[in-house]
């Protein structure tokens, strides 16, 4: 039987998935074979496994760390939020249909077996399963049938560390306040406070820890410094995302690329990006409005959970009139999932899947979507087609990656003729350019082989730059570089001797 510990937050925000990772690279350094969990993960960063199943990123993340496969039974449950009051419901890595929250909310504990199972399953094959909440603990609204934090600690008998967010402020009321509003059963699972993301001199919180000690007898066993480390983080919470557009009108410093990513309302899978924005030569920055764009070297339109309402919004914003604009004038423009499908010419959603009826696209390649009922879930390796012209210097570039998307796409006879097939094949177009213009199904396409390497050569060569040829990033080993990093980091700012002792009384806590 696995040991386990429990990651819980004050607030979304607070920290859980890093620490959790953290946790997972020391665990495996230590010697122990160590995967995540997450029962319930509301997020539109997602990933596909090996076997064509969606879960949580933040997991596929964790896993990572942990230096094993993601699986499925690492996030059974996946919302992803469509609207401001309904998701799509993903179980056992596949989509089940859509729900209000209420809705959800009522039928939330029809799910519990599902998750149980999903945990023992990760149970026999590890020796520690280091598992997330979700939110906060203490909203007390919602902690009727909660499966996702206290609820979850006490189904699995799992000892809790409770992080607070410094960073935001009030982190000693934080810690306080949500232990304090918690049932005393609840309580006696938080094991230890950890205050995360602190700046400055750790012995001016002494006085601050001791005084809270006094207060309720649950001991700081970790403060953790804010941390100077590349990994993935979720959806718009992401740092990535905050200030980037900000005065980005004026160019990218000297010998630089500049980047504009359009950040849709809705934005999903941004970490496609993580390559490009992990390079010194690129200058990747997220744009909102007209007066940000500026004149960037390329503009990508990234995935999106709902495209129809996105592309109305670049509608509406101005944003695709000054795209329109720039790309007649020869700026690459680059699509990804939801904008590739916004690059054509129609867009059709027969079953009311997102807005329903149907939307003219931008126009920028012969392409048509139609939105069936299915969702394709799929794993995708190969080499982008031979191409000439503007997107030349990506002939015959080894991808691997994988597709998450509604709909299906089909080349119009009219225009065709000046497209070429991007990537996949005649059966099977996974992406298409014409021009300046390119899009793709792929999500991942950077993140391995010399995709990545090869497109920045491109955006360079027309910008005059000379990039050294092989000198592009190898993502893999600078990601296992940050994982190492965080590890050694966490390990200076956490009490590990008590953590392990937590750890041996959750064992004995269960027999």
């Amino acid at each position: 039987m696995a040991k386990v510990i429990m990651i819980q937050g004050t607030m979304s925000g607070a920290g859980k998935s890093l620490l959790a990772a953290g946790l997972c690279r020391i665990f495996r350094e230590d010697g122990l074979r160590t995967a995540p969990f997450k029962s319930q993960n509301m997020a539109l960063n997602s990933y596909i496994t090996k076997d064509g199943l969606e879960m949580g990123r933040a997991q596929a993340v964790q896993a990572e760390a942990a230096g094993i496969e993601p699986s499925v039974s690492m996030n059974p449950i996946l919302l992803k939020p469509t609207t401001d009051t309904g998701s799509q419901v993903i179980v056992n890595g596949k989509a089940v249909g859509s729900m209000s929250a209420r809705d959800y909310y009522a039928r939330k504990q029809e799910l519990v077996p599902v998750i149980l199972e999903a945990y023992r399953n990760l149970e026999e094959r590890y020796d520690v399963i280091v598992v997330e909440g979700a939110g906060s603990p203490a909203e007390i609204n919602l902690k009727e049938n909660d499966i996702v934090n206290m609820g979850l600690a006490r189904m699995l008998h799992a000892p809790v560390l409770l992080a607070g967010d410094i960073d935001r402020g009030g982190v000693f009321a934080q810690l306080y306040g949500t232990a304090a509003l918690l049932e005393p059963e609840e309580r006696d699972r938080i094991r230890g406070f950890i205050i995360n993301k602190f700046r400055g001199d750790r012995t001016i919180l002494d006085p601050g820890i001791a005084m809270l000690r006094e207060r309720i007898p649950i001991p700081v066993v970790g403060v953790v410094p804010m941390l100077d480390v590349d990994i993935e983080e979720e959806d718009s919470l992401s740092s990535r995302l905050e200030g980037k557009g900000k005065g980005a009108s004026a160019p990218a410093p000297e010998g630089r690329i500049d980047v504009a990513v359009i950040r849709l309302p809705r934005l999903s899978n941004y970490t496609d990006l993580a390559p490009l924005e992990a390079e010194g030569h690129a200058a990747v920055r997220y744009v909102s409005g007209v007066r940000e764009l500026g004149t960037p070297d390329l503009i990508l339109l990234p995935g999106s959970k709902n495209t129809m309402e996105d592309l109305r919004w670049l509608r509406m914003s101005g944003l695709e009139a000054a795209i329109l604009k720039l790309a007649a004038k020869g700026t690459l423009i680059f699509g990804i999932c939801g904008g590739y499908q916004m690059l054509g010419e129609e867009i059709e959603d027969p079953y009311g899947m997102e807005a329903g009826g149907s939307m003219r696209g931008m126009g920028l390649l012969p392409v048509r979507t139609v939105f069936g009922r299915s969702k394709v879930t799929t794993r995708s390796a190969g080499n982008l087609s031979a191409l000439t012209g503007d997107w030349e210097p990506l002939s015959g570039a080894a991808y691997e990656g994988y597709e998450i998307h509604m709909g299906e796409t089909c080349i119009l006879e009219e225009g065709a003729a000046q497209a070429q097939i991007f990537a996949g094949g005649p059966e099977r177009v996974l992406g298409l350019c014409r021009k300046n213009v390119a899009g793709t199904y792929i999500h991942g396409l950077f993140d391995k082989g010399d995709v990545a390497e090869r497109f920045l050569c491109l955006l360079a060569a027309r910008k005059g730059i000379l990039l050294e040829e092989g000198g592009g990033l190898d993502f893999q080993a600078y990601k296992e570089s940050q994982y190492s990093l965080l590890a050694r980091k966490m390990r200076r700012a956490l009490d590990m001797e008590r953590i392990y002792r937590i750890l041996e009384e959750s064992e004995r806590s269960r027999v």
